[in-house]
């Protein structure tokens, strides 16, 4: 299985990056199901329906989200209707709108399982999101239940990442960091074939401080003056993400790439 996943989606610079090199890499790179995290796609907080109806026209098969996701309150009832936008599955299930995982079927058969989980370090307090991985694990077994498990990743911190990817290596096929607009350079295959990468990056303007006007960052930081809400910066944009390729026999891992195409970083794109 061939999955592109593209990190969070930054304004309308990002919005503007999915639209314009989306349909290309879907076709060139000859995608099979393609996820978004789409968190920061309304002005930089939150995502609205128009922005998922607008990704799923572009050919974007599931949106994931982050501590974000509620910022546009218009999202609190779209969410239980749209089972394709998920919030993080750590968030307390009894009293939280929507869902944190969505198996999805390809036209010929094979099926994905898409958690989303959101960190806890220097983040919001959550449930244990280790724990709740291990719980979804019960119900859904690699290569028995489906054939490829994904996960986005939504935290602060390499470490906690990292160590999550380390505890379910084997048992999922990807995961994914998002949420600090920053594409690391550490995607490799973990020990027992799960695809692993710190963060995505942001699909947005890189010429900025994580996709915010610098100027107003580095007021922050300088003055210790705030100007009010962070403004996105909107002059270039670029898309960031990865391509994972899967065995459809065990669900495991056989490569993953970064996907950088724009104005401003080093591009590179994998070769089919």
């Amino acid at each position: 299985m061939r999955i592109l996943f593209i990190g969070d989606i930054m304004g309308r610079a990002g919005r503007e990056a999915l639209e314009k090199y989306l349909p290309k890499l879907k076709s060139d790179l000859k995608v099979d199901i393609t996820i978004v995290n789409g968190e920061n796609a309304a002005h930089g907080r939150g995502i609205t329906e128009k922005f998922c109806k607008d990704f799923y026209e572009l050919g974007v098969d599931c949106i994931t989200t982050g501590n974000h996701v509620w910022d546009q309150r218009e999202i609190i009832k779209y969410i239980t209707r749209d089972n394709k936008l998920l919030r993080p599955a750590n968030f307390p299930s009894k009293t939280t709108p929507g869902n944190g995982l969505y198996l999805h079927e390809l036209m010929d058969g094979r099926k994905i399982l898409i958690i989303n989980l959101m960190c806890r370090l220097f983040m919001d307090a959550l449930d244990d999101p280790f724990q709740v991985m291990e719980n979804i694990l019960q119900e859904y077994k690699l290569g028995r239940d489906c054939d490829a498990i994904f996960v986005d990743l939504h935290g602060e911190t390499t470490s906690e990442k990292m160590s999550f990817g380390h505890n379910f290596a084997g048992r999922v096929s990807a995961v994914i960091g998002t949420h600090t607009h920053i594409p690391t350079a550490d995607a490799h295959i973990m020990s027992g074939g799960t695809a692993y990468m710190s963060d995505a990056g942001m699909c947005g303007d890189y010429d900025s401080v994580i996709g915010i006007k610098k100027e107003l960052a580095i007021t922050r930081f300088t003055k210790k003056i705030s100007e009010g809400h962070f403004i996105p910066a909107s002059e270039n944009m670029t898309l960031c993400g990865a391509l994972v390729v899967t065995n459809d026999n065990t669900g495991k891992a056989l490569s993953i790439d970064p996907v950088r195409i724009g104005d401003t970083l080093i591009q590179t794109i994998p070769v089919t």
